[in-house]
């Protein structure tokens, strides 16, 4: 067998809290509330703030996101779905593809601001200008690029960015080196003003303004009406039991349902009698992640009580059927109309989560995006911040159920999710990957659960990226007999870099709820950083 953990990254182990998260001084931030006595949802909010800074590339302020936690003051499971309507006078219509991929109506209206402050307001202890204090300071300071830094803004060079994007990205970075400091002044005004005044700085106040006026100047249909009816909110969330756990993840009009499906699928499977990353073992796998994939496509935006339905025996019995018939499956992984393709991976798979996980055992997962890397490529001039593309992730199609309707809210691929044990919290996991999401958590949840992984081996177990038909984009660290064995079953393998983006930047964290005791894992196909008090 393949050695295929031997990169040496450590699982994290504490008692006191923990980060996990995809920059090192984002979980930094984050550990630093929980020394100062906040909680999971304070560190929370100061790493999402800092990832603003560090990985500017994958979310920011005008990005969107959601979160699932579990407060452990009355033992509860929500959701704050920070992920707003589709703007009023956005018209399908009259827009196509390229439309919603770039520029003024690529954009959603942002979200993510308004999550992080309901967050600070409604559940966590520490004063807003203390938890952005940490991303202020990195923002003015700067922060020293990495590789994936450098690659992410030379791959965004050839779309067609607006010129403040140039300025604020490609100037500051051209050249860039692992010596370079990127600092972002504007960015840090804008924080600073936010920190001062709170989310009506954005939502009724001047940068909501001059936001509404570029995009509006671009030809884009974002209104200041649309910023000021932005709301964070609390939800109920969707749940599954997979091996003794409650998978709890955000319901719709959020995606996520597609993992609880996959997971619901190989409940009925005994891993047992199949060799890890044996073709038997991740043939299953990929069949299963198909058949739900198909399912999400065909019942997007539907009710929680129809997602109840879909994981019943009554609906679960005849996937079960075809999830172990010898023939193929081959289908959609992705949109209801013609989705986005292999060859598009980077500008698409941009995304990132993190968890928290404090000393009373509050708990914590949130994803947050700008969509594609950079966003829309649309910069607010003088403020530092870059509009997401949300739009590309709705559908345009007439027929589809999560086609882009003004006013609406629409489905989007994200799954923060927090599972629970005879009541009480033991796991917060969540990954980018665009619709790659709902694909690789359920592939490393059975790598921990069925197979006994460490929560960082697991993490780090090769991963596929399944497309639409058959194609499978597999790590290049699975035993050449075992992919020859997956071709002949129907899968069209090609391999990728052996720890690739592509397959997600996982960042998790476990607790024993008897001890107390923490484990941390921080995904190696990022620059991410598990850290502890």
């Amino acid at each position: 067998m393949v050695a295929v953990y031997s990169h040496g990254r450590p699982t994290v182990r504490a008692v006191g809290g923990m980060v996990s998260s995809a920059h090192p001084l984002a979980s930094a931030a984050g550990a630093k509330m929980l020394e100062a006595g906040g909680n999971a949802f304070d560190a929370i909010v100061a790493t999402a703030a800092v990832l603003n800074v560090a990985e500017p590339f994958m979310s920011g302020l005008a990005g969107l996101g959601c979160a699932t936690l579990f407060t452990a003051k009355d033992g509860q499971v929500r959701v704050l779905d920070f992920h707003p309507p589709v703007p009023a006078a956005f018209d399908a219509d009259k827009l196509g593809s390229l439309d919603i991929r770039d520029g003024a109506n690529a954009s959603g209206t942002p979200g993510n601001l308004a999550g992080w402050c309901k967050l600070a307001s409604e559940l966590g202890t520490l004063p807003l200008t203390t938890l952005l204090a940490p991303a202020i300071r990195h923002a003015r300071q700067g922060v020293p690029v990495s590789p994936f830094f450098v690659e992410m803004v030379a791959v965004s060079r050839p779309r067609e960015m607006q010129p403040e994007w140039l300025t604020t990205y490609i100037e500051p970075s051209d050249n860039a080196t692992l010596n370079t400091v990127f600092k972002q002044p504007d960015l840090a005004n804008t924080l600073e003003a936010i920190a001062s005044e709170g989310p009506s700085y954005l939502y009724d106040g001047p940068l909501g303004r001059q936001m509404a006026s570029h995009l509006q100047s671009l030809g884009g249909c974002m209104s200041e009406d649309d910023l000021a009816a932005v709301e964070a909110v609390w939800e109920e969330p969707v749940v599954t039991r997979y091996r003794g756990l409650d998978i709890h993840v955000p319901p719709p009009p959020a995606e996520s349902f597609q993992f609880l499906l996959t997971m619901k699928l190989l409940s009925g499977i005994d891993f047992a009698g199949k060799e890890h990353l044996s073709a038997d073992h991740l043939d299953t796998v990929f069949r299963a992640v198909r058949l739900a994939a198909e399912t999400r496509i065909r019942n997007n935006k539907c009710s929680p009580d129809m997602v109840a339905e879909l994981l019943s025996d009554r609906y679960m019995d005849p996937l079960r059927d075809l999830l172990l018939a010898p023939a193929p499956i081959i289908g959609r992984t992705e949109q209801f109309g013609t989705g986005p393709r292999p060859d598009g991976v980077k500008l698409r798979e941009h995304t990132t989560s993190m968890s928290a996980v404090d000393r009373d055992g509050n708990a914590i997962c949130l994803t947050q995006s700008l969509g594609s890397m950079f966003g829309s490529g649309v910069v607010i001039p003088g403020t530092g911040v870059i509009m997401n593309n949300f739009m590309n992730w709705g559908d345009l199609h007439p027929d589809s159920p999560n086609r882009l309707v003004g006013g609406e809210r629409f489905g989007m691929c994200l799954a923060p999710s927090i599972s629970l044990a005879d009541g009480d919290v033991v796991l917060a996991l969540g990954t980018p990957g665009s619709y790659g999401i709902l694909q690789t958590q359920a592939q490393a949840m059975v790598h921990h659960l069925d197979y006994g992984l460490e929560l960082q081996a697991a993490i780090d177990a090769p991963r596929a990226r399944l497309w639409d038909g058959a194609k499978v984009n597999l790590e290049a660290r699975v035993e050449e007999p075992v992919i020859e064995e997956l071709k002949r079953r129907g899968h069209e393998i090609a391999l990728v870099k052996p720890f690739s983006m592509e397959c997600g930047g996982m960042h998790a964290i476990r607790r024993d709820p008897k001890s107390g005791a923490l484990s941390g894992a921080a995904d190696s196909r990022r620059d991410g950083a598990a850290i502890a008090i």
